[in-house]
């Protein structure tokens, strides 16, 4: 069943009157062809509107839908043959992180992204993507690997954050984010990175350091959550709106400050209404990327990551 959220409550309505006329119309047998097509293109109008002039809250609701499709689901439709590589070598598996290699539109890549789970059991099972320390350094692992054996590395980003809790902090969370960020950044192989729901904190960037940040339009990358930023600022979780505000933490926003470099456009009322687009696009964004750094050397890949990330936040004052 499809799940609104609160702004979307009139495209509910219409839809929900679409589906009663359906089923009147098979127990009937009435012809409603014509009023089911009305009130589709008044439902198209609507999305157009209210998805033309969304606010940054109502973006990181988007971001955060529960139907939005996830990491596992790029994992099947772009990546053929893919196997998953487990463990950091050092203390555990962390679902939060998957990664392994796999075979994309003709190229060997290691993939690693960030599942935060669909239903309850798995959102328990993958920690609803936050990952502890162990997730990060078997990242760190998986882009060793890649760089060992000259391989494309592909990350998905789609985290709240880093795990926050007593064992992790105890395990060295701040640490492994900093070493994960520093071997994104020593990698001698083209790393592109796309955020595709929430890009939260250090959790994100220590997959994100990438030669390409690409996200998709109604995702969000911030240095903290809105809820977050308002309990240290306001102390007080319900000015999330205005936090959100503040953050700039749209794509929109960030590609005009040069955080990111490719804004991938969704379909009409978000990834969650047509899964299938969403990701093809995000397939077609990320193979663009990679063909455009195929003939670059090791030295080049790396030259230009480290330069893009020191640019950033330079200031002229010529």
């Amino acid at each position: 069943m499809p799940s609104f959220l609160d702004f979307e409550r009139p495209i509910a309505e219409l839809e929900g009157k679409i589906e009663e006329l359906r089923h009147i119309g098979d127990v009937n047998e009435i012809e409603i062809t014509d009023e089911v097509q009305r009130l589709q293109q008044r439902i198209e109008r609507l999305l157009r509107q209210t998805y033309g002039k969304l606010t940054p809250w109502q973006i990181v609701q988007v971001a955060r839908h529960p139907m939005r499709p996830h990491c596992v689901d790029y994992l099947r439709a772009l990546f053929d043959g893919f196997r998953t590589l487990a463990g950091d070598r050092l203390y555990a598996e962390d679902a939060a992180i998957i990664g392994g290699i796999g075979r994309f539109r003709g190229r060997s890549v290691v993939v690693i992204g960030q599942e935060k789970g669909a239903e309850i059991e798995s959102r328990m099972k993958h920690n609803f993507g936050m990952a502890r320390p162990e997730g990060y350094r078997k990242a760190q692992r998986l882009m060793r690997l890649a760089d060992r054996f000259g391989l494309p590395v592909v990350t998905l980003v789609d985290t709240p954050g880093a795990y926050p809790g007593i064992g992790a902090e105890e395990r060295g969370q701040a640490e492994a984010i900093a070493r994960s960020i520093e071997t994104c950044l020593a990698l001698r192989v083209p790393l592109v990175s796309v955020v595709i729901g929430e890009g939260g904190s250090g959790g994100a960037i220590a997959i994100a350091a990438a030669n390409r940040v690409l996200m998709l339009q109604h995702s969000i990358y911030s240095v903290i959550s809105p809820e977050g930023c308002a309990s240290i600022l306001w102390r007080d979780g319900d000015f999330a709106r205005d936090a959100a505000e503040a953050l700039r933490l749209t794509a929109e926003d960030l590609h005009r400050l040069g955080v990111v470099d490719t804004v991938i456009e969704e379909p009409l009322g978000g990834a969650h209404r047509d899964p299938e687009a969403a990701i093809a696009r995000v397939g077609d964004a990320v193979a663009a990327e990679l063909d455009a750094m195929a003939g670059m050397d090791a030295d080049a890949v790396l030259a230009q990551r480290r330069r893009k990330f020191l640019e950033m936040g330079e200031v002229s004052l010529a």
